[in-house]
């Protein structure tokens, strides 16, 4: 009933399996929390939707399952002592706690590039109160709504989520309670879990070796470069990395593709700072040089043709379409439906949507013309031929 309440999302769908596949071991006398339980619940969420294995929440969901089960079939396995019975329930909260946190981590990082640094503390203040109070005061109400006084159990349900939510608030204002960091490269969480899961897995002292590909991808994430050059493929916003961060062209507009450039830079500054740090402009209009060849900024048809004294091996990138100078490269997005936004790498590459995501059926992507084979040589991708 309460899958059906919930909508059935992926953590949901995992916790159903689990606990039937959990009730079937007990009516056959198996142990019941085991990682097969979990590695069942994962074949059959990814068997019906094959796409959540690249979702936050079915990768959070069960790293932090297989990891709590791994860890407290370890302290059973070797009878670690948690302590007088009345001390137990707070010891394994502590645990079970610090364990999802840590597994969960990683992957929280490398999809929403933060790091919250009191996440323990939050749920030992937080987790017991959604247990024996929210829960139970939901449960309440419900029994109590063909008698209309479900506004009991609801007014003591309230209690314990202000309670939760007065938790988060303060956590989340205590200094240095989050960090930023940037975006991985996209073989460095598959390699992290690979390893992870072979520590799990593996029986013996020989799970240690999984430690080392998960320790080379926390390396390789440390060694992230983030690209030079950003163009939106609307041709509404540039952004470039300046020694303070990236810098954007424009202050207001284009605030989605602004936040999540920022945000996969590991830099939580607002649209407005970033815009700030863009230093150079020429004829009120944005420009960066780069290595061999200078970007201008021009949207829209008026700073267009302020930008129509560009000089040879110019990028114009711009809004509208108009006619430029043949010296001039001009980016608009009728050119960038070949390729998507564009990245120019540290290296001098030229990274393209169209690149990252590959030719499908679905993807529409126009025949690549004269212009992006010319972009290529300015930037220094392509000998000219």
């Amino acid at each position: 009933g309460y899958l059906a309440l919930s909508g059935g999302n992926v953590a949901t769908e995992r916790a159903f399996v689990m606990v039937a596949v959990m009730f079937g071991a007990v009516l056959l006398n198996r142990r019941a929390i085991t990682l097969r339980a979990v590695a069942v619940a994962a074949w059959i969420v990814l068997l019906r939707r094959p796409e959540s294995l690249l979702s936050p929440g079915f990768q959070m969901s069960f790293a932090a399952t297989a990891a709590l089960v791994a860890v407290f079939a370890a302290l059973r396995n070797k009878e670690v002592p948690m302590g007088p019975r009345w001390l137990q329930p707070v010891v394994a909260l502590v645990i079970s706690s610090a364990v999802a946190g840590a597994a969960t981590a990683p992957i929280a990082a490398a999809h929403f590039n933060t790091v919250p640094h009191y996440g323990l503390l939050a749920n030992l203040l937080s987790v017991p109160v959604m247990g024996s109070v929210v829960i139970p005061a939901a449960v309440l109400a419900l029994c109590l709504v063909p008698l209309g006084l479900e506004m009991i159990g609801l007014t003591i349900m309230r209690w314990g989520l202000d309670w939760i939510l007065a938790v988060a608030q303060a956590v989340s204002e205590f200094e240095g309670a989050l960090s930023h960091v940037p975006a991985p490269g996209a073989w460095v969480l598959p390699l992290f879990a690979a390893g992870m899961l072979f520590a799990v897995i593996w029986q013996g002292r020989l799970r240690l070796a999984g430690l080392l590909p998960a320790a080379s991808a926390l390396l390789m994430w440390g060694a992230a470069e983030r690209p030079v050059v950003l163009i939106a493929d609307s041709g509404g916003l540039v952004g470039v990395m300046a020694p303070e961060g990236r810098a954007l062209s424009r202050a207001k507009g284009q605030g989605f593709i602004a936040k999540i450039w920022l945000e996969n830079d590991g830099d939580p500054a607002g649209q407005i700072a970033a815009a700030a740090r863009w230093r150079e402009e020429t004829d009120a209009l944005p420009v960066w040089q780069g290595p061999g060849f200078r970007l201008v900024h021009a949207p829209g048809k008026r700073k267009l043709a302020q930008a129509s004294t560009c000089k040879k091996g110019d990028i114009v990138v711009s809004t509208v379409t108009a006619q430029t100078p043949e010296n001039c490269l001009l980016l608009t997005p009728a050119v960038m439906r070949q390729t998507g936004s564009i990245a120019v790498t540290t290296t001098g590459g030229l990274q393209t949507s169209r690149s990252v995501s590959g030719q499908r059926l679905w993807t529409g992507w126009q025949p690549e013309g004269a212009e992006i084979s010319r972009l290529r040589r300015i930037i220094g991708q392509e000998s000219p031929q």
